[in-house]
């Protein structure tokens, strides 16, 4: 391994899963070689989100918002219906990915956006990739997707091909080449994590969706491990709808986001509410101090009129008032009626608002702190055993396509010599959640939600159950817990209840350890 790759490895599971396919590479065939080679190259590229969800669900626009750059089109066109991969680079460019592997560079348009429609047969395309000089960037590649089920059949293919959940026949491709074939091509594809987009109700089709989704390479289903939600277009829920919400729409959205994370559970983390609108213009650079102004105009107007104004955006629009009707309509196509009024209650409870300080006011109200917080819990700070699981989960899926079972089995026990080791538990704890929340080991439902909160959680009070308890109380819960589950994976337990319970046991066991340790 060259010394360039060590340094852009996500961390030690990372290093010992290259490890273990350099060793291997001499032992397999040319074909499964040459996947181990683009496993390799895998683990030393950022970590890969895919944006998933309906169609019209606000994808693009949250894209842009935590790239922090209007770039991905919004409006519906050819490029929405493509899959695009932005990632960073240090010149800004975007490359057509045609089928037969040929490129063509496009230029951005006026705005700084890619183009929405292409002056190409479309029907030849695979992919868009986009290189940008942006630092969010650097650990997180971002997979902008036109919506798995919800579009025409050459878009879902499109978007099946490039994240590798269209899987052809096992054993398809001449067995001697050293060329990738299609089935080992698609299990080192898909992305390795997923950012799952609703709106406000989540249907039976989403399910499905987030079920088959090749969140991570090798056909891993989407878990709690590698995958988030966001109700999307929070400001859009009628608080009367949601009992509890006492007529406020972000308490709205929140419940309402609670019920659908318990609806999705355990496909996903976390639901979190976000008005991708919002964010994007306050992250992206498209509220600017004309707005502002515009702002602090309609401010001043009396109480009645604003009141009447905000009825509706027809209302807004037309209404007789000094800011302009051109200034409103772009107003309300940065902000909408929720945007306009919380920048006005802010401005009449603090006229002398800066432009600046009003955007990072609309910020806040966007939610996407909360989701940026969440995707940096679930996926950056786990980004070495994420990457290193979907990397493992793709050099079993290579060994079994190769059809030898010599290979298979040098395969495998390379693999469990890897996860037997001490450092490897968080792989063992991956494989024992995704067992339990994918249904391939039957668990009673607290214990299942129990491995769930253990597995799904990089902190010690979380893990437990107890967050904000004194630590003394933790550890005492944790080495309790270790007792039980090493009881249950001797006497109580199936065979395959008992292999995921001596995983837990290890997982509470070295919880208390930690917390021993921070009290010497």
């Amino acid at each position: 391994m060259t010394s360039a790759t060590e340094q852009h490895l996500a961390g030690p599971l990372s290093a010992a899963v290259a490890n273990l396919c350099q060793r291997l590479q001499p032992q397999v065939s040319a074909r499964t070689a040459a996947g181990f080679r683009e496993v390799l190259r895998r683990l030393s590229a950022p970590l890969q989100v895919a944006v998933a969800g309906r169609i019209k669900s606000g994808k693009s626009t949250l894209v842009n918002a935590l790239i922090g750059r209007r770039v991905a089109p919004t409006d519906v066109g050819e490029c929405t219906r493509l899959v695009t991969r932005f990632q960073y680079g240090t010149v800004d460019r975007v490359e057509l990915i045609f089928f037969d592997g040929t490129k063509q560079v496009l230029p951005f348009d006026a705005g700084g956006m890619i183009p929405n429609d292409l002056d190409v047969d479309f029907d030849k395309v695979s992919h868009l990739e986009a290189y940008l000089t942006n630092a969010v960037l650097r650990d997180l590649t971002v997979i902008d997707t036109p919506g798995l089920g919800s579009l025409d059949a050459a878009s879902v293919k499109r978007t099946e091909q490039l994240l590798g959940a269209a899987k052809p026949a096992a054993g398809e491709g001449d067995p001697d080449s050293d060329e990738l074939d299609d089935t080992s091509r698609n299990a080192v594809a898909g992305a390795e994590a997923v950012l799952y987009v609703v709106t406000q109700g989540v249907r039976a089709d989403d399910q499905q969706a987030l079920a088959a989704f090749t969140a991570a390479t090798a056909s891993r289903e989407a878990g709690p491990v590698n995958a988030i939600a966001v109700l999307n277009k929070a400001d859009t829920i009628t608080p009367e709808s949601v009992t509890g919400s006492d007529g406020d729409v972000w308490k709205a959205a929140t419940l309402l986001a609670e019920k659908q994370a318990a609806t999705l559970k355990p496909r996903v983390a976390d639901v979190l509410p976000v008005i991708g609108l919002i964010a994007e213009s306050a992250e992206s650079g498209g509220f600017t101090s004309a707005d502002a102004d515009a702002l602090k105009q309609l401010a001043q107007l009396d109480d009645g009129t604003w009141e009447t104004m905000l009825i509706s955006a027809d209302i807004f629009t037309t209404w007789e008032c000094d800011v302009a009707t051109g200034t409103r309509v772009k107003l309300l196509e940065k902000l909408d009626l929720y945007g306009i009024r919380t920048a006005v209650d802010a401005l009449r409870a603090d006229p002398d608002l800066t432009a600046g300080a009003l955007r990072r006011k609309l910020l806040d109200a966007s939610g996407l702190a909360g989701v940026r917080s969440r995707l940096d819990a679930v996926f950056r700070a786990r980004a070495d055993g994420i990457k290193a699981a979907a990397a493992l989960a793709s050099v079993t899926a290579l060994a079994h396509a190769s059809g030898d079972a010599g290979e298979r089995q040098r395969v495998h026990d390379a693999i469990e010599v890897l996860l037997a080791k001490p450092e490897a538990h968080q792989l063992r704890m991956l494989e024992a959640l995704t067992l339990v929340t994918s249904g391939a080991v039957a668990m009673p439902d607290d214990l299942a939600e129990e491995v769930l909160r253990v597995g799904s959680s990089a902190v010690v009070g979380e893990q437990l159950g107890m967050k904000g308890r004194p630590h003394k109380e933790l550890s005492a819960y944790a080495l309790e817990r270790a007792g039980w589950w090493r009881s249950f994976a001797s006497f109580g337990a199936t065979p395959a209840q008992s292999r995921v319970a001596h995983v837990v046991h290890r997982s509470y066991f070295l919880i208390w350890q930690q917390l021993r340790e921070q009290a010497g």
